[in-house]
Order: C-alpha cells, then structure tokens, then sequence
C-alpha cells in the first residue's frame, strides 16, 4: 500500500509540473492547450494524472488490485488498468491536500504583507 501511495505522490507532482508550470508551457503550447485533445492531456493535471499513471503503475509494480478470476490475457491488463486508476484517484486527493496547504500559505503571504504595508503607512503618517 505504500508504494501505491509513493506513486500517487509521484504522479500528482509530475502531473501538476507537466500541466501548470512554465517548464512545459512549451510543450503545452506546441500541442495546442486546451484546445485539442493531445494539448488538453497535458494541460490538465487531473487529465496528465492518468497517463502518467498507466506509465508508472508498471514501471514501479504498484499494482494494488489484482482481479479474482485469473485468465490468460485479459486478468494482467485489468490489473494494470484498475491499479493505475486507483493510482489516479490517490493522485486526485493528494492534490486536493495539497492545494489547501498551498492556498493557506499563500493566505499567511498576504496577511504578512497587509500588515507590513499598513505599519509603513502608519510610520509615514507618524513622521
């Protein structure tokens, strides 16, 4: 279970890197934002956040569901397929977490900066 969770980690800051920094505007911009489909797979990171999945889910052996009946061909690519959707949807949460941490930090920011502003405009008036 905490691999799976090491990968979902993984593929949310991957994911938000790909489809919200300036490192890959670029690549953004050259597939077409999100105005054409293969543009719209990497300009969203929920979007980014599943094929990064089907990626790594085999690449690491971060596969957290395995189907009961077990036939030839078609029981290993569930698995693939199940286990990078859970991958996914952990991704998901992870970055809801993580952007209320976000979101309050930037909040602390502000009211720093609020506060500066309003001692220099009171040391002004005082002076």
């Amino acid at each position: 279970m905490l691999k799976i969770v090491l990968v979902s980690a993984v593929v949310m800051g991957l994911s938000h890197t790909i489809a919200r920094e300036k490192l890959f505007a670029p690549l953004r911009d050259r597939l077409g934002g999100m105005e054409t489909w293969a543009g719209y797979l990497v300009s969203c990171p929920y979007c980014a956040s599943h094929w990064l999945a089907f990626i790594l889910v085999p690449l690491t052996g971060a596969y957290g569901i395995q189907v009961a009946p077990r036939w030839a061909v078609i029981s290993p690519v569930l698995d693939w397929f199940l286990s990078s959707i859970l991958v996914t949807v952990i991704a998901a949460g992870l970055r809801v977490v993580f952007y209320w941490v976000d979101e309050e930090q930037r909040l602390t920011k502000t009211k720093k900066r609020v506060a500066q502003t309003e001692a220099e405009i009171r040391e002004r008036t005082i002076q």
